[in-house]
């Protein structure tokens, strides 16, 4: 099988191409590498240093299957360019899944957000509630399901809804949650929670890399969103966690940041996936390569800091 993965350079990016290529498949890639690339050279692989939005420029001829990663990500980090950001998450969007309609790709995956739900009082956060996003981040996703899911009569449209990643890739991010908290208790010894009551959804690198590889692995699903959360769990037990690996002292504080939901991934789970790995899984890997000297940190691990080392804000 031929697959195209857009910022297949990135964080998840990164992850998921490597078991691509390990499950037999050709797999080429397009980045435009603001962040590096850390992909070791592969028979199977074609990695394009190239920006979506030059859309000419990405091969679909034989493509089965985009998995559409590139984005500008977080709130911080749209933010900072919010023109670059609607190009890039929607626009750039849009013309990829109108030009892969017509180049007969069969499945398209879409990199969306759990963040699109905006504040739920509801306990459980499911696919079927509407849409209330609070940030332009949330809003360039929603917009792209939207635009996506018009195309869902001429290939099978997927919009994957994440909860916070965590875990170790090549490509690290120590900007999200689970491995900030981890690496403020590794490099200080002191763990700052701003708030720490806010329920948010998490999941591991590993497990959202086997989402995408179990749509693929079935195409036959049913086009639209689904949620992918596993653990329900408040910023203060992530901190918790962590201290319960690592001596470290949690430091509270106020935060402006209300959105406290609980994600429901029942509708992914009656599809067969089964999640294996935890956030106890990522606080651990954390540490392991933290200590081997695997782990270290640079501006490139945090986005919007890299975005300005770039001249990327508006």
């Amino acid at each position: 099988m031929r697959i195209l993965v857009t910022g297949g350079c990135g964080y998840i990016g990164t992850v998921l191409t490597r078991r691509l290529l390990d499950d037999g498949n050709d797999v080429c890639v397009v980045d435009t590498q603001w962040f590096g690339n850390h992909l070791d050279v592969h028979p199977h692989l074609t990695v394009l240093k190239e920006d979506t939005r030059n859309i000419d420029a990405i091969p679909l001829v034989g493509v089965d299957v985009i998995v559409h990663l590139a984005n500008i990500a977080n709130d911080p980090g749209v933010e900072l360019n919010p023109t670059l950001s609607w190009e890039v998450n929607v626009l750039a969007t849009q013309q990829l899944a109108d030009r892969a309609a017509k180049a007969g790709v069969r499945q398209f995956l879409f990199a969306s957000s759990g963040s699109v739900y905006g504040v739920k009082n509801e306990p459980q956060v499911t696919e079927d509630l509407p849409l209330m996003p609070l940030t332009a981040y949330n809003k360039t996703k929603m917009v792209a399901e939207r635009v996506l899911l018009s195309y869902a009569d001429r290939m099978r449209v997927h919009c994957i809804r994440p909860a916070t990643v965590c875990g170790c890739s090549p490509r690290m991010r120590l900007d999200v949650s689970v491995n900030m908290l981890t690496w403020q208790a590794l490099k200080t010894g002191q763990i700052t929670v701003f708030g720490g009551t806010q329920t948010r959804p998490n999941i591991h690198i590993n497990d959202m890399v086997d989402v995408y590889r179990h749509f693929i692995s079935n195409p036959q699903l049913e086009s639209g969103c689904y949620n992918a959360g596993f653990e329900n769990i408040s910023i203060l037990s992530i901190a918790e966690r962590v201290r319960q690996r690592i001596p470290a002292t949690i430091v509270l504080s106020e935060s402006n940041d209300p959105r406290s939901y609980r994600q429901n991934s029942d509708k992914l789970l009656g599809t067969g996936f089964k999640p294996r790995h935890t956030v106890d899984d990522a606080i651990k890997d954390l540490c392991v390569n933290y200590r081997s000297g695997a782990l270290t940190e640079s501006d490139r691990c945090h986005t919007v800091r890299w975005m300005k080392h770039l001249n990327l804000h508006g």
